[in-house]
């Protein structure tokens, strides 16, 4: 599908790999819509990318009136420029590590699972209800008659999760999981959907950690033994964006890293 002069909607976009992808579809001529919650990035994000084409939307993804609002925010924009729909980018995300159960025998609040899992799935979710009834009307492009994309960011904790990693395993194992039967249910509107599972990269989640466990994940990778870059996230992102034949598949990024049970 082409990225010039059609719109993306990308959530989590004022910082990390986010913003990385805006960066790259913004480089091709594409219309960013950057939701998040964090207000003072948004803006600097949408002055660094250039006000002709990004525009920044408050949004609250665990919230359904929130993304709702936004959603309506983009899509009159949408309308105001003319240029269509082309996509949804869901990579707002949370970690917040937990065991089920601590030294102390308390099992983890399950306060802390609704959070991560409200963000991670039920945000992505909801996002992604909310905008396809805006990409189905979309004027069929091309000679395979395709009208957008999503993509969705679930993790290599996905498929290795370490001990501490329950509720965001959970959430992000859904993500992969959901990405064949939502492409079902989009396929007859010609909006394909791919997801991409990342294992480390330079983001706001991993500058939490701590050199020791940055440094113990790096020695568990593979080649290049190093983290991720948002450039590189960016370029799978543009790829799944252009390739119509990615479809309903999840694409592990992640330097042939298979995280251990114990670092």
């Amino acid at each position: 599908m082409r990225i010039q002069d059609r719109t993306f909607i990308i959530s989590g976009g004022s910082s990390g790999l986010g913003l990385a992808t805006a960066q790259d579809l913004y480089s091709q001529g594409a219309y960013i819509a950057l939701l998040d919650m964090n207000t003072d990035a948004g803006e600097d994000a949408v002055t660094q990318l250039g006000k002709e084409r990004a525009r920044f939307f408050e949004v609250d993804v665990s919230d359904t009136d929130s993304i709702a609002s936004a959603v309506e925010g983009a899509v009159k924009w949408v309308k105001d420029t003319g240029m269509e729909l082309g996509g949804v980018i869901s990579a707002a995300g949370v970690g917040n590590p937990g065991k089920i159960v601590d030294r102390n025998n308390e099992p983890l609040p399950i306060s802390a699972i609704d959070f991560v899992l409200n963000i991670n799935l039920r945000g992505t979710l909801d996002l992604v209800r909310q905008c396809v009834p805006h990409m189905t009307q979309v004027k069929p492009l091309g000679p395979d008659g395709e009208r957008g994309v999503i993509v969705l960011v679930s993790s290599s904790a996905a498929f290795d999760g370490q001990p501490g990693q329950v509720a965001y395993a959970a959430s992000k194992g859904a993500v992969a999981s959901l990405t064949l039967p939502l492409a079902r249910d989009l396929a007859q509107y010609g909006i394909r959907v791919v997801t991409i599972a990342p294992s480390l990269f330079e983001s706001g989640m991993s500058a939490m950690m701590s050199d020791k466990v940055r440094k113990s994940l790096e020695r568990v990778m593979e080649f290049p033994r190093r983290a991720g870059r948002g450039e590189e996230f960016a370029k799978l992102v543009r790829q799944g964006v252009e390739n119509v034949m990615l479809n309903g598949v999840v694409v592990r990024l992640d330097g042939a890293m298979r995280m251990p049970s114990r670092l």
